[in-house]
């Protein structure tokens, strides 16, 4: 185990190493990190040039469970539990109310990368450095069913709207689509050019969005494998991808420290969010479709308005970088996964 890690996240520190060299050639002001969660406390940064005074958001839950960094967060449909992912090879259910442990799933053998609830709550997905995408039970921890289809780490998995089917990607190049509760290949993708590091389905279920640290986002048809379009307007790496709950618009994050919002169909870019300071690592569109949240290596979770750019709010509750962000059903709170080994639930609205 000690040595996958070793490997693994060494590959990491040298690809970080060189993102922040690069970023240090652009270099704006930090924001300034306020250590309080007082829902009346303010800060300022400068963001696109201006002055503006922040709402902080306000800590709910703080779950300390796991041994190593935390990777994946994602919420229950419901709004009643929230799982995290983490390299300490497990996935942890906490009672989003309480932060109190729900279960602990040990069905890996190594780091998990990604975690997914099914639409209908019932089954949760999570996605390894063993290869495999499992399928479990998510009110009893129960495996289901192990994917077995990719011959490297799989870093992404994701439901269908209707549940029937999980896409997943890594570092295999590929991008395969299955059966959920049967383990049936249905397609795979094998024309992407790079390692997948995310992959989402479109609200419809029609097309598959793909990012790839190679710089690009491929939109698939989902049944077909057909590619629609390649947008190829970040300068690195993209880490996190999302869709509009309308399906129109597609948000994307990574290693040049912005985001951009596009056109799904057309591919052309509609806004440049340049809040951060450094690398993106955490991209989500909220369910109402009013907000995006993001995330990286400036340990900030920021809110802003993905039809303006307009920054609206931050969070600062952790101490090392934010790897993943999700939004409550209800689109009033924001799940953030840390390094810094914690899951932290925060009122966003």
């Amino acid at each position: 185990m000690n040595a996958i890690r070793s490997r693994h996240w060494g590959m990491i520190a040298c690809i970080y190493c060189l993102l922040l060299l690069l970023s240090s050639c652009n270099t704006p002001v930090a924001p300034t990190i306020t250590p309080t969660h007082n829902p009346l406390a303010y800060l300022t940064v400068r963001h696109q040039s201006q002055q503006a005074a922040l709402p902080l958001g306000t800590l709910f839950e703080l779950y300390r469970g796991h041994t190593d960094m935390v990777f994946g967060v994602a919420w229950a449909p419901d709004d009643k539990r929230v799982a995290s992912a983490s390299l300490d090879g497990t996935v942890q259910v906490w009672d989003a109310m309480t932060g109190n442990h729900v279960l602990i799933y040990r069905g890996h053998d190594g780091p998990v990368f990604s975690v997914r609830w099914s639409p209908n709550g019932q089954y949760i997905a999570s996605a390894g450095y063993d290869h495999t995408v499992r399928v479990w039970d998510a009110a009893t921890g129960k495996t289901l069913l192990v994917y077995r289809g990719h011959t490297a780490l799989v870093s992404a998995a994701s439901w269908s709207p209707d549940g029937k089917l999980i896409a997943s990607g890594g570092d295999d190049g590929t991008v395969q689509v299955w059966e959920a509760l049967t383990g049936k290949r249905l397609l795979t993708y094998q024309d992407h050019p790079g390692h997948v590091t995310s992959i989402e389905w479109s609200p419809d279920g029609n097309r598959l969005a793909i990012a790839s640290d190679n710089g690009t986002v491929q939109v698939i048809d989902a049944h077909t494998g057909k590619l629609l379009l390649t947008y190829g307007d970040h300068r690195t790496g993209i880490w996190a991808i999302s869709w509009s709950p309308d399906g129109n618009r597609i948000a994307s994050g990574g290693g040049d420290n912005t985001v951009h919002i596009w056109n799904s169909t057309t591919g052309a870019t509609l806004l440049i969010y340049r809040g951060h300071y450094s690398y993106i690592h955490a991209v989500a569109w909220s369910p109402d479709g009013k907000y995006v949240a993001s995330g990286g290596y400036d340990r900030s979770v920021q809110v802003w308005n993905p039809n303006n750019g307009d920054i609206l709010m931050e969070y600062h509750g952790h101490s090392d970088t934010i790897v993943d962000v999700a939004w409550s059903a209800n689109s009033d709170d924001v799940a953030s996964a840390s390094f810094d080994k914690t899951v932290q639930v925060w009122l966003a609205a």
